[in-house]
């Protein structure tokens, strides 16, 4: 579940290192999560704490892509939890004594840009103009300048590939080009994605964008394509309110206060397709580092602590306690 490694990463099974340590793929993202779900609600079951009240558990096996359209994709998830009044994610907690009531969305662009082919004696000339790579470069810094300052927002080019002659595969992320040195570029091609912290930072940053873009250097065009992906989860007082409550339960049971995350701090993730329904509370599963990494691992000691936290905190909702 939510075990995000290419086909041809090495296999990395479930392994304890020491008392207070285990490695494995996905965990503490998240498998580690999904067996906090199952041990709260366990031990909540056995106590006779589940009657008359109704849990939907979800798992998602494609949240690092869900498929388009995602209103399909995703459609059932929501549907399901309309019905709800209260969500809970169990993504990977980023410590002990934080919780996650806001996470940015995510979407991705795609950049072209065009130029005049011609001999490279004759580039920033009238008739020959900058060509597409000097474009793609001038739009990319130019995105850096004017939008780079902002809170929350950030804008990453994953790849770029420019030359005479271009090729991408965007399911593979593989690319070619064709040039020389002597040449000025006829074809540039940029990817990457755009983190923001509700819809409106993120058709603000997409406006500039595009006014950027369209600001062409001589002999050149330009055009970007958009396209949505995980909406994001505001910090919403109901969010709030929910991790006042966990702080509640933590330090009742010893453990300490718990204070909300920075929004910042944490990537998209499939709570947030909720967050326009529901209150909200994310982050609260397994301890650990090195998420999506050959390296990950799962904090031992702290664990048994997070599923007693994770059960009071579940029985508090449930009951209203």
């Amino acid at each position: 579940m939510d075990t995000v490694f290419e086909a041809d990463m090495p296999f990395s099974p479930f392994t304890i290192i020491n008392d207070s340590t285990a490695t494995g793929q996905g965990v503490n993202d998240m498998k580690g999560g999904n067996v906090m779900i199952f041990a709260s609600l366990k031990a909540l079951h056995e106590l006779g704490m589940l009657k008359d009240r109704t849990i939907v558990v979800y798992f998602t096996g494609d949240e690092e892509n869900a498929g388009n359209p995602e209103e399909v994709s995703r459609g059932d998830f929501i549907r399901r939890a309309q019905s709800c009044d209260i969500a809970l994610g169990y993504e990977t907690a980023q410590g002990f004594n934080i919780a996650t009531v806001a996470r940015r969305g995510a979407s991705t662009w795609s950049l072209e840009t065009e130029g005049n082919q011609a001999h490279s004696s004759g580039v920033f000339s009238e008739r020959v103009g900058y060509g597409a790579i000097y474009e793609a470069s001038r739009i990319l810094n130019q995105f850096r300048e004017e939008l780079g300052g902002e809170t929350y927002l950030t804008f990453n080019p994953g790849q770029i590939v420019g030359g005479s002659d271009i090729s991408f595969d965007s399911q593979s992320g593989k690319a070619e080009a064709l040039g020389k040195t002597n040449i000025v570029s006829r074809k540039a091609y940029v990817t990457g994605d755009l983190r923001f912290l509700g819809e409106d930072q993120k058709e603000r940053a997409r406006e500039k964008m595009r006014a950027i873009v369209d600001q062409n250097l001589p002999g050149t065009s330009a055009r970007i394509v958009f396209q949505d992906g995980i909406p994001s989860m505001p910090p919403t007082e109901g969010n709030l309110a929910l991790a006042g409550i966990l702080d509640q339960v933590s330090q009742d049971l010893g453990f300490g206060e718990v204070r909300p995350g920075d929004p910042g701090s944490r990537g998209a993730g499939d709570i947030s397709y909720l967050a326009e329904y529901l209150d909200c509370l994310d982050g609260i599963g397994a301890p650990g580092r090195g998420a999506h990494t050959p390296n990950e691992t799962i904090n031992l000691k702290e664990y048994p602590d997070l599923i007693k936290r994770s059960t009071l905190l579940v029985y508090r909702l449930l009951h209203g306690k």
